[in-house]
């Protein structure tokens, strides 16, 4: 088919200029090159398009009626490159975004209006699932996920300033037991635990000793495969929560919670927006990755 189509654009210019030196002027080629492919044209189709004499280039009939079929088309195509080239620099579409209830509660909602209001053609369609996903095989655009849990094969933007964790209890189950001051100390505690489906494992404790990484089995008889309903039990005093920070806050203010084991939180990397590879990164990605950035960008290898 590419065979077929070589030499219409010449064709085209030639007929309308009625001249092989003004059309290979505009073709950037010479008057004897356009001169021939066109002679190629001709032996490709088995019929004569154009009369040629020294000073004049004119139809025939059945360039006529070629030219009359072939214009159009050519305009056709013309106009679908130029709204691809329109594409690539107007933001425009429907991103399909991977982010966890919080992150969305904290980092995309108070912003939604705003950049709904300034991409008018933009949509957005979110899926709200803790776990960090692979944007590929899941047909997204983009996600936002904790920095830590990201794998080294993707581009990560930070879109929030460090986080940490919280281990929190209510006053009331404070009234009939000591607070803990270290992880081990946890083994006396009722806490509750989370478990993201039946087959996963319940989720280790995480704290940092003196710079290591230490991860702490915790026991309980509550679990949940929901983080609200467990910062919600902890609040109604049925145990100890490991929590983030953030998501505690308004409850430490308003005292419906204590914070405990402190100085074993340390601040982490936060949320980060992450997608595939820089490679023709298009428009609406571009606005929503600069909207959301707080700072520089933190690059993965394998990108």
């Amino acid at each position: 088919m590419r065979s077929d189509l070589s030499g219409l654009l010449e064709f085209v210019l030639v007929a309308e200029k009625r001249s092989f030196t003004a059309a290979a002027a505009e073709l950037r080629l010479t008057a004897p090159r356009v001169s021939q492919i066109i002679r190629a044209l001709e032996e490709r189709v088995g019929t004569r398009l154009l009369q040629r004499t020294t000073r004049n280039v004119a139809l025939t009939e059945a360039g006529a009626r070629f030219l009359a079929r072939v214009k159009p088309a050519l305009t056709e195509v013309d106009a679908a490159l130029g709204s691809l080239e329109e594409a690539r620099e107007r933001p425009a579409g429907t991103l399909r975004i991977s982010i966890p209830r919080l992150a969305y509660l904290q980092i995309l909602q108070p912003r939604l209006a705003t950049f709904l209001e300034e991409y008018p053609d933009i949509c957005l369609d979110i899926f709200i699932q803790d776990d960090a996903v692979d944007l590929v095989s899941g047909g997204f655009d983009a996600g936002i996920h904790l920095g830590e849990t990201l794998g080294h094969d993707v581009i990560a933007v930070r879109v929030s300033e460090d986080q940490s964790i919280a281990v929190v209890g209510a006053p009331s189950y404070f009234e009939t037991r000591s607070k803990p001051r270290h992880p081990r100390d946890l083994k006396q505690h009722e806490c509750i635990n989370y478990r993201a489906s039946l087959g996963a494992p319940i989720y280790r404790w995480e704290f940092t000793e003196h710079g290591r990484e230490i991860e702490v089995a915790v026991e309980g008889r509550l679990q949940f495969n929901d983080r609200d309903l467990i910062l919600s039990a902890a609040i109604s005093g049925l145990g100890l929560a490991y929590v983030s920070a953030s998501r505690a806050r308004e409850h430490l203010v308003q005292k419906r919670l204590a914070r405990v084991l402190e100085e074993w939180c340390p601040p982490f990397p936060g949320l980060f927006l992450y997608y595939a590879s820089r490679a023709n990164l298009e428009p609406k990605l571009r606005a929503l990755i600069e909207f959301l950035r707080v700072g520089g960008s933190k690059r993965h290898s394998g990108a």
